[in-house]
């Protein structure tokens, strides 16, 4: 049986550290490192990146949309970054925040999550804004096949507190509640559960209880968002298992260089664990 997604992080993370390093090749990107903004600019960005990267963290992270915006040819390219990720050695957690109902939803995880998915991930990120309960069936298909999901529930962007700190009648934010449902999933989970949330490491302190969470934290906002390394440990405290700190433009931009992006990747680790 394959070992869990929370299991199968603890590991990596152990071995290689807790930074999760985003491929998002986006067209200023491409034109920073001097390639054309067509597929095969995406597939020499795409694939320099994943090469360079994949050999030395724990997990990479593609956003999907900057492959979809190419069609076909550019799923092709993404289908090629995820093996080449999985051949070094690193997770790749597909950033898709897809979130929907029914069949629908069973067709996400049919692509992404499911034994055999065409497009598979050892993790995708999902929407809960049609309810936690929506993404039931996805969290069961995807713990069968040894995979997670990361629901979005306190993200980087300003425009989110008004809808996720908005207070139920519970007297609990969104936020909160979707922190405390992933929790319920990860119950009893050793040494660590399959459903994650992603929570901005901009967002105030205290604000979220994680404490029950017992699965990953997909933390955005480090590096060119503003957010530092004594931010993180403001948000998530020193011993907080799981939060993997995610970074693409403030590495990416030091490419078309093999050499400088490996050396880019190398400062941001050693500031992590310093």
């Amino acid at each position: 049986m394959t070992a869990g997604f929370g299991a199968r992080l603890t590991e990596a993370v152990l071995a290689r550290g807790p930074l999760c390093a985003g491929i998002d090749p986006h067209p200023g990107l491409l034109d920073a490192w001097g390639l054309p903004v067509d597929v095969g600019g995406l597939e020499k960005f795409a694939l320099t990146a994943v090469d360079v990267l994949a050999e030395r963290v724990a997990v990479v992270k593609p956003q999907s949309a900057f492959f979809e915006a190419f069609g076909a040819p550019g799923i092709a390219v993404l289908t090629r970054v995820q093996e080449h990720a999985r051949e070094a050695g690193a997770l790749v957690l597909l950033d898709v925040k897809r979130g929907d109902i029914g069949s629908t939803m069973d067709a996400y995880a049919a692509a992404y999550v499911a034994e055999g998915a065409p497009l598979a991930a050892d993790a995708v990120t999902v929407s809960p804004y049609l309810g936690s309960g929506s993404l039931a069936r996805t969290v069961e298909i995807a713990r069968a096949a040894g995979r997670g999901v990361i629901m979005l529930a306190r993200t980087s962007n300003p425009e989110s507190a008004a809808v996720q700190n908005a207070v139920l009648r519970n007297g609990k934010t969104v936020a909160q509640s979707i922190v405390d449902d992933a929790a319920r999933w990860n119950d009893g989970v050793t040494p660590l559960g399959d459903v994650g949330v992603v929570v901005g490491a901009t967002v105030p302190e205290g604000e979220l209880d994680l404490g029950e969470l017992n699965g990953p934290v997909l933390a955005p906002g480090f590096g060119a968002q503003g957010a530092t390394v004594a931010d993180l440990r403001r948000v998530f405290g020193k011993d907080l298992p799981g939060v993997l700190p995610a970074s693409s433009r403030d590495i990416l931009r030091h490419g078309p260089d093999p050499v400088a992006l490996r050396e880019a990747v190398v400062r941001v680790q050693e500031s992590l664990t310093g």
